[in-house]
């Protein structure tokens, strides 16, 4: 049995545009032997080596022996964005279609509209359980597209589930007022909530996972860039769906005829989603995952437990680094979604279809950002740099937001949304890209729920505390322009403070430091 693997690929750091310093390749012969004791000592042997920096290759590991892995064409990467375009569709039915018509139409409080549709955040924690899973059980034989399809299958179901516990809401309020059935309605559909955050966990984590799995080090940028520029071309065929679906609900139509479109449409989407999803990801993980290559721990019956997983993933210094990056980089993006449209009415004298139409400016940005940043910035700053100034040209961004309040001219606060779009597309391509590299394959599905877990819970504190923010900015200033200005100073000062945490990110000491753990954690279980 012979395994071929290569040093780590030189600081991909570098300065923009210049050529990549490359390493010879050496190849490291593992003899065959019989023996149970033997095969478990090949294991060992192979994880030190890597511990003292032979650490597995990362492009064209062997899928088979004697076979070299696929590599992904642009067809492929598209086709697997379609799983992300679908999930952004589902955003816009969940946290839109069934937002609006809770508060609006039924007239239900938004706090509780809120506290029921946040439960789907809530369980973010679940995320790096999921992945757990999906690195070492295998669903459906395979140890990534089953977890997929299952969690789509669910998240699908969940959705229709929630709308005709809204309307059950929707009758007990009709009929007996805020008493405890009502109450009771209101629990159930938050835990239909908290189960569609589940369901999403399950089938989103082991999908990221795959990405990895599936993935050079040299093409993950291009990946990311195409998949994350789907996601934002599902959000916006969801808004087409939405205003198509709001049009006929603001026609002053009968509470019986709104009910109906929206069963329809709970119907419809969702299984077209279920669709893409299935499309997306038949057969991309029997043909181009690197995974049984990558990991010498595949073939072990009892694989890499929970509770190794956690230590494997705790063990890291540059972990606990890269997750309050994140924190604080999502937080810093997301600062700005409670209180813009309420910018652009108050400071600007904006009508709502107005205030509305700002989204597709920093969308256009975005997907502008996403699209662009995978092919022309990665390639010629790296994933480090491109992070980096992704996040100085955010802060820049809200910066521009800031004295186009001041101005009161709303052509510059669309221009300044567009440079905001675009910049988040910069950063959100070079923190994923960078994310997938800071992923050991043989824990790739607990590494990437970590990740999704401070990317989850910052975007959910990022909610609360925006609104907070223009609260206490009210309270401190008369001028609703200077109160909106202190809530977008918030974001500046978080991107510096993320540009300091993302130079101490070190992906060489992590890819080094996770294989010692993983050394360790399994000479323990054989000792």
């Amino acid at each position: 049995m012979r395994y071929t693997t290569a040093n780590a690929s030189p600081n991909r750091d570098r300065a923009c545009g210049r050529n990549a310093l490359s390493l010879g390749e050496e190849t490291l012969y593992l003899r065959e032997k019989k023996g149970y004791e033997t095969l478990f000592g090949g294991y060992l042997a192979g994880l030190k080596i890597m511990a003292k920096g032979d650490l597995i290759n990362q492009s064209l590991p062997l899928s088979e022996p004697g076979q070299t892995a696929r590599r992904l064409s642009l067809l492929t990467m598209f086709r697997l964005g379609l799983f992300q375009m679908g999930l952004g569709i589902m955003s816009l039915l969940t946290l839109g279609v069934l937002n609006r018509v809770m508060i609006k139409e039924l007239a239900i409080p938004a706090t509780i509209v809120a506290a029921t549709i946040a439960m789907n955040q809530f369980v973010a924690p679940s995320r790096v359980v999921f992945g757990q899973m999906s690195d070492a059980k295998p669903l459906l034989g395979q140890h990534r597209t089953g977890y997929i399809w299952l969690g789509a299958a669910l998240f699908v179901t969940a959705s229709f589930l929630a709308v005709q516990v809204m309307w059950q809401l929707n009758a007990s309020i009709q009929a007996t007022g805020w008493g405890w059935v009502t109450y009771a309605w209101i629990a159930l559909l938050a835990l239909i909530f908290g189960l569609y955050g589940l369901a999403i966990s399950a089938s989103s984590t082991p999908f990221t996972a795959l990405l990895v799995d599936v993935s050079d080090e040299d093409d993950r940028s291009k990946l990311v860039g195409i998949v994350w520029s789907m996601l934002m071309v599902g959000i916006i065929v969801g808004a087409i769906v939405t205003s198509v679906l709001l049009r006929t609900i603001e026609s002053d139509a009968p509470l019986a005829v709104v009910q109906a479109a929206i069963n329809r449409i709970f119907v419809i989407v969702p299984a077209i989603v279920l669709g893409l999803t299935i499309l997306a990801t038949v057969g991309v993980e029997k043909t181009y995952s690197r995974y049984g290559a990558r990991s010498l721990l595949k073939d072990r019956e009892d694989g890499i437990t929970l509770r190794q997983s956690l230590k494997i993933l705790t063990a890291n210094r540059q972990t606990g680094i890269f997750f309050a990056f994140l924190i604080v980089m999502t937080l810093s993006l997301f600062l700005q979604e409670p209180v813009l449209e309420p910018f652009g009415g108050e400071v600007f004298g904006m009508t709502i279809a107005e205030t509305t139409r700002l989204n597709a400016f920093w969308g256009t940005g975005t997907l502008l950002g996403l699209g662009t940043t995978g092919f022309l910035i990665v390639p010629r700053c790296g994933k480090q740099r491109t992070t980096r100034l992704g996040c100085l040209a955010v802060a820049a961004s809200f910066v521009v937001i800031i004295l186009a309040g001041f101005t009161a001219n709303p052509k510059m606060l669309q221009s300044a949304l567009l440079l905001f779009g675009l910049a988040s597309g910069v950063t959100t391509t070079g923190a994923i890209s960078l994310m997938l590299d800071l992923t050991a394959a043989e824990t790739a599905g607990t590494f990437v729920g970590a990740w999704g877990l401070a990317q989850a819970l910052s975007r959910a504190i990022a909610t609360v505390t925006g609104g907070a923010a223009l609260d206490l900015g009210r309270t401190l200033f008369q001028t609703p322009v200077l109160a909106y200005s202190f809530v977008f100073l918030l974001p500046i000062v978080g991107m510096l403070i993320a540009v300091r945490l993302l130079r101490r990110v070190n992906a060489q000491e992590f890819q080094l430091n996770a294989k010692e753990a993983i050394a360790r954690v399994i000479q323990a279980e054989l000792d």
